[in-house]
This record gives C-alpha cells, sequence and structure tokens, in this order.
C-alpha cells in the first residue's frame, strides 16, 4: 500500500493586509501595543515597543519554515529584496537597489569605515558627542593613518560652519549621528549635505535616532550613507535594521566581508567568480535575518500607512506637551528645542534630584524612560497619547 504524500501547508508569508495594517489609523493604532496596558512606556529611544503586526509578521515566518523547511527559500530572497526593500526605500526617499539588510546600526557604519580606501594622511571628521558606534570604527582607523578631527559641540549642537572649519582636501568622510541619542539635538541635513557634495566629501549618517520619527528623503538631501538599527523609533525586532548607499558612490566603498550573497550567482556555489552584485545586496555576506525582517517589514508597512509626515507631527506634539509642562514643573530642558533642531527627544534634568534617582521612581511607578549623559530622557512614539505625556508629569517628584 502506498503512503500518500501529505501536502505542504500553504505558506502564509505574504498577505495583503498584515495584520490589520491596511485599517490602521491613529485612533486605533494604541490597540496594536500591548505594552501600553501595562506600562507609561516612553522609551523608545532606547527600545521600542513591539506592535501586535510586527509579531504576527514574525510568527508567520516562523511556523512557515516550521511547516515547510527550506521549500520557500527562494521566494524569501525574492520578496525580501523587492517588497520589503521597495517599502523601506519609499520610506526614505531612496532606490530599492540601494538598500542592504543589517542587523544593528553599528555594522553599517563598519561597511563605510572598514571599506573605504584610505591612506595615509586621509581625515575623518566626527562629533564629540557621538554614540560610541560612530567613535570606535574611525578611531580604530589610526593604525592605517587616518586622523579623526573632532567638532567641539556647542551646547549640545553640532554647527555647519564647525565642520566646515576642519575640512580640508584629505577629508574624506564627515560622520554624524542625523540626531544626537543624548540631547535630542537635530542635524541640519540639508546644510550639511551640500557642504559635503560642495566639497567632494562622503556623508555618512548615523540615522537610528531619525528614521522612525522624522521624515527624511535621502535622495533629496544628496546623503551617501545611512545606517538604521530597527530596535528603536522603527518598532521592529531586535537585531534588524537596513544600510542605504547612494548608487553614485557604492563603487567607491568595498564591501568589508564577502559571503556567498555578496555576489549574484544563486545556486551555483562552485563558481567562484567574484563579481559583486549590482546593487546594495553587495553588503550582505551571508543570509539574512529573515524571521526578522517580516517584523521589520511589518513595522514599516505601519509607518507608510500613518505617514512619516503624520507620525513626525504627532511626536512633536506629545514632546511639545512635555516639555511645556517640564517647564512648568521647574525642570530644566537640556534638548535644543528650536523648530529646526528638534527631535523626538526630550532631555531634562531636577534641579535637586539625580537621574537616575527619578528613573527609578518613575519606573517603580510603570513609567519608562531612560538616563542620558546624566540627564533624563523621554521618546514618545507614534502610539503614545497626551494622557501618557500627562501621566509621566504628573509622576515627577516636584523641581
Amino acid at each position: 500500500m502506498t503512503t500518500p504524500v501529505a501536502q505542504r501547508p500553504e505558506p502564509m508569508l505574504y498577505p495583503t493586509d498584515l495584520g490589520g495594517i491596511e485599517g490602521l489609523s491613529f485612533a486605533t493604532v494604541a490597540q496594536q501595543f500591548p505594552i501600553k496596558a501595562r506600562r507609561c512606556y516612553l522609551n523608545n529611544a532606547s527600545i521600542g515597543a513591539l506592535s501586535l503586526p510586527v509579531i504576527a509578521a514574525v510568527d508567520r515566518f516562523m511556523h512557515d519554515v516550521r511547516d515547510n523547511g527550506r521549500n520557500e527559500y527562494p521566494n524569501w530572497c525574492r520578496y525580501a529584496d523587492t517588497s520589503i526593500k521597495e517599502r523601506i526605500a519609499r520610506l526614505i526617499g531612496a532606490k530599492p537597489s540601494e538598500i542592504a539588510f543589517i542587523k544593528n546600526t553599528t555594522e553599517g557604519l563598519g561597511f563605510v569605515a572598514n571599506g573605504y580606501p584610505w591612506k595615509p594622511g586621509d581625515n575623518v571628521i566626527i562629533a564629540d558627542i557621538e554614540y560610541p558606534s560612530n567613535v570606535y570604527c574611525w578611531v580604530k582607523l589610526a593604525k592605517l593613518g587616518v586622523e579623526v578631527r573632532w567638532i567641539k559641540n556647542q551646547q549640545g549642537r553640532i554647527k555647519v560652519d564647525d565642520i566646515r572649519a576642519l575640512m580640508d582636501d584629505r577629508t574624506r568622510i564627515v560622520s554624524l549621528s542625523a540626531v544626537q541619542f543624548s540631547n535630542g539635538y537635530r542635524q541640519d541635513l540639508e546644510s550639511t549635505a551640500n557642504l559635503c557634495n560642495e566639497r567632494g566629501v562622503l556623508l555618512n549618517l548615523d540615522c537610528i535616532q531619525w528614521v522612525g520619527s522624522l521624515v527624511l528623503d535621502v535622495e533629496r538631501l544628496g546623503i551617501h550613507f545611512i545606517s538604521v538599527g530597527g530596535h528603536k523609533w522603527m518598532l521592529a525586532p531586535i537585531g534588524t535594521g537596513f544600510f542605504y548607499c547612494r548608487h553614485s558612490v557604492m563603487d567607491r566603498i568595498e564591501p568589508p566581508t564577502v559571503g556567498y550573497h555578496t555576489v549574484d550567482k544563486h545556486e551555483d556555489h562552485m563558481d567562484y567568480d567574484l563579481v559583486y552584485r549590482a546593487n546594495a545586496g553587495r553588503f550582505e555576506e551571508a543570509l539574512v535575518n529573515f524571521t526578522g525582517i517580516w517584523g521589520l517589514d511589518a513595522a514599516v508597512r505601519m509607518q507608510l500607512k500613518l505617514g512619516p509626515t503624520e507620525i513626525q507631527r504627532h511626536i512633536q506634539a506629545l514632546t511639545s506637551r512635555a516639555a511645556e509642562g517640564l517647564r512648568a514643573r521647574g525642570h530644566a530642558i537640556t534638548s535644543p528645542f528650536g523648530d529646526d533642531e528638534r527631535s523626538g527627544i526630550v532631555s531634562f534634568r531636577h534641579a535637586s534630584i539625580k537621574a537616575e534617582e527619578i528613573a527609578a521612581r518613575l519606573r517603580e511607578a510603570g513609567v519608562d524612560l531612560a538616563v542620558r549623559n546624566g540627564a533624563l530622557r523621554i521618546s514618545p512614539s507614534y502610539y503614545n497619547d497626551a494622557h501618557e505625556i500627562d501621566r509621566f508629569l504628573d509622576t515627577l517628584p516636584p523641581a
């Protein structure tokens, strides 16, 4: 008797409406974030909260591997390289061929630092208040004879004129945080990019504190590289992210590591001719984190549905409410807060109580924020609301 062959379940990887995203609005988005029932979570600049659609997307991929093993692998690759990269590109004003998947922002910064053809005497310009990931990869280049030139911040601001003053004919790269992690200062990207393009210098940006909270158009601005980890404002799984490499400069950066995904050979594993893929996929040296990328895609789809402009407007309304309440209660705002320099971050200090002590008190009361550089830092996202800002303010000790 012949045993019937079981039919493998139809994969549910590519639904047209991923977990109700097509019906999403600011009026309903709160229902998609379970953390709101437990916490007043204002720490999205550290690790963003995960939504039900993101978790469902990850589960869908895991169930497909459970039920079908490798059978869908060619379709995973095709879908990630086309549909998912198209949506990421749309979010930041890029082309899908300019997007590569990365596991975190540090990896993307390393592509540029370790892939540029440095010569002794070249220099790179960075700021003196950068997150360590945008420092160590440049300091490491000293053994190649590369000089690091430091922009001295002015009250937490990185001025374009100060960048210009450090440039000379051996300046190769300016590498900055688009938004400074400690105080939320928003770099003037247009003026910075214009300066770099005028001087023939590459502009490399850590955009993890920008994308997901502020509108970005890399093509219009003339930015060369950005790196974005998914686990902060993108509200995507840890271990996900994307790297943008402008087509016009792609051949100026050598992939620091290479593997079978660096080339475009599909299943021909015995062809050893090392010819890079014609797109940013050349930086994906091996199997990417498909599980997390499915969650990243859901997070991107949610942002596209709500709209980057509307998300920025919503977040800045919340930070304005918070700043007004903090000032009324006697707290000192340490974030630059002009219209052209504010972001989704508000940093502040109490007159006499240490930030760590206040953060611990708030955590006990169910309110989450961060401590950075001796100041308290809140970072509300699009799922947060005015009631949570008021709860946060009411929980603070009087100044």
